[in-house]
């Protein structure tokens, strides 16, 4: 059990990870995770079983088949969704421990995932599991039960898709970053409108994930630095919350807290010394990880 363990500990972060980003949800991936431990402890006690010759793709491929049909069965659910469906934030400080984080890397991104939760539940798998996680069309085309051309195919649409949002692969510099979403935090604790609009790009867009939660929160992007800041500032105002810069998704974001309970997480959107884009959850739902 002494290696099977060993076997678990160092390959037990890349199965979450795969599991995140397929499903833009911290619990899912959990219960994906712990799955996956079941499958694989059940293969190491079966006698009969032959010695994994490649854990981490066996890991990988397991994980990702329990994540895509998760995928496939919330896709009605999703549709339905009241606003925007936006993935669970990942928050992260100098208090979280290593057993804790997602690996976070220029896919785990939010304008990314958002453009992931875009594509068919094939188009996202294959794209991830070949450009980030570096499977074979072979072993992809296992977890989408298609051929290796098949889902060749799958992740080049998928390429395509993500290229034409060239915000999504954007990154800007980090000190730049921290410092906008600073002046940002700011801003709205102070309720300043104007000082809101001078960090936001003039076409910049919010999205506020709800849930329905919210009564009167908006279920359409908001476009315009100005509108923007308007309609941020009049969900906020009077209800005495703390703005905090920390980690959102490997990029500054801003936590809304009330009485120590996260109400909202910010991912930030970045394009030179602007802020270009603010995808805002406050589903309670999605919140309940965030410490």
């Amino acid at each position: 059990m002494t290696e099977f363990a060993d076997l678990w500990t160092a390959h037990r972060h890349v199965v979450r990870d795969v599991a995140y980003r397929v499903l833009g949800s911290v619990a899912e991936a959990e219960d994906v995770t712990q799955e996956t431990y079941l499958r694989l402890l059940a293969r190491e006690s079966d006698p009969g079983a032959a010695p994994l010759d490649d854990p981490r793709a066996w890991l990988v491929t397991v994980a990702s088949r329990l994540a895509i049909d998760r995928l496939r069965a919330h896709e009605h659910s999703r549709r339905a969704y009241v606003g925007p469906w936006l993935p669970e934030p990942i928050v992260t400080d100098e208090r979280t421990l290593p057993e804790d984080r997602v690996t976070l890397d220029d896919s785990v991104r939010m304008a990314l995932l958002v453009v992931l939760e875009q594509l068919t539940p094939a188009e996202r798998t294959a794209f991830l599991l070949h450009d980030v996680f570096d499977l074979d069309f072979d072993r992809i085309a296992e977890v989408l039960g298609v051929s290796s051309a098949a889902a060749r195919q799958s992740a080049s649409r998928a390429r395509r898709r993500i290229a034409a949002q060239g915000e999504a692969r954007f990154a800007v510099d980090p000190t730049t970053a921290r410092r906008l979403a600073e002046r940002f935090a700011a801003a709205a604790s102070d309720g300043d409108l104007d000082g809101l609009v001078a960090v936001l790009a003039t076409d910049a867009t919010g999205w506020f994930d709800s849930g329905g939660a919210y009564p009167g929160a908006p279920t359409e992007p908001v476009r315009g630095a100005e509108p923007v800041a308007r309609q941020f500032l009049a969900g906020v105002g009077g209800l005495g919350l703390d703005f905090r810069v920390a980690e959102v998704n490997g990029e500054p974001g801003v936590v809304l807290r009330r009485r120590d309970r996260v109400v909202s997480v910010l991912a930030l959107g970045f394009a030179g010394d602007r802020i270009t884009a603010i995808h805002g959850v406050g589903n309670p739902a999605k919140l309940g990880h965030v410490r």
